[in-house]
């Protein structure tokens, strides 16, 4: 699930069976049994959408046993642009601060 956070963390959308595999993939460069400079490749079979609940669950916290290194908790806004906007521009302001 962590390595399923990674890489929806940079754009894709991928189910937790992948993240097994990149997990796998993670494992098998820090062993060097596969070097920097070799190519791989993990296939992607399904879209993250059919296991939307486990990535809500995973993002919340809510999987026991399990610390969801990568979570992002989810915030609840009201649904109006005034207030979304708030609560982007007060993340970014902190953001901006730790940089």
């Amino acid at each position: 699930m962590d390595a399923m956070a990674q890489a929806d963390s940079t754009g894709m959308f991928i189910r937790p069976h992948t993240g097994v595999a990149l997990s796998a993939l993670i494992k098998l460069m820090n062993s060097r049994v596969i070097a920097a400079g070799d190519r791989t490749v993990v296939v992607s079979t399904a879209h993250g959408l059919k296991f939307s609940q486990s990535k809500v669950d995973y993002q919340s916290k809510k999987i026991p046993d399990m610390a969801c290194r990568f979570a992002n908790l989810p915030v609840q806004v009201k649904a109006e642009f005034g207030s979304v906007m708030d609560v982007l521009k007060k993340y970014l302001e902190n953001k901006a601060l730790k940089h």
